[in-house]
């Protein structure tokens, strides 16, 4: 059973840094693509960065610059490293993971972690 676990959210001003975590089990590192979701209150979940079974990367606009996604197979923790923090980056956060998972398509995502919050004040 896949398994994934966010950490290192929290609270920053605007143009600050954060790292999320997210621990990962369940299946081999490399089988399954692996993205960052965020939602916004009111707002529909967003994919924002995924990572590919080799390496590839891709991003959304809204984070293209600032953001970076990476993944350490030896630990199994998939991380999300934020710079440039703006007020509009203020949502939840969530890893997830499939084999066929696509960026603009939440509901292409089998298995999410259970999010971690990310404030930016301004």
């Amino acid at each position: 059973q896949v398994q994934l676990a966010e950490s290192g959210g929290g609270s920053v001003q605007a143009g600050g840094s954060l790292t999320l975590s997210c621990a990962f089990s369940g299946y081999t590192a490399n089988s399954a693509r692996m993205s960052w979701f965020r939602q916004a209150p009111g707002k529909e979940r967003e994919g924002i960065a995924t990572i590919g079974n080799f390496g590839e990367t891709t991003y959304a606009d809204s984070v293209k610059g600032r953001f970076t996604i990476s993944k350490d197979n030896a630990k199994n923790i998939l991380y999300l490293i934020m710079n440039g923090l703006k007020p509009e980056d203020t949502a939840m956060y969530y890893c997830a993971a499939d084999k066929f998972g696509r960026l603009r398509y939440s509901n292409t995502w089998a298995n999410w972690g259970q999010g971690t919050q990310v404030t930016v004040s301004s």
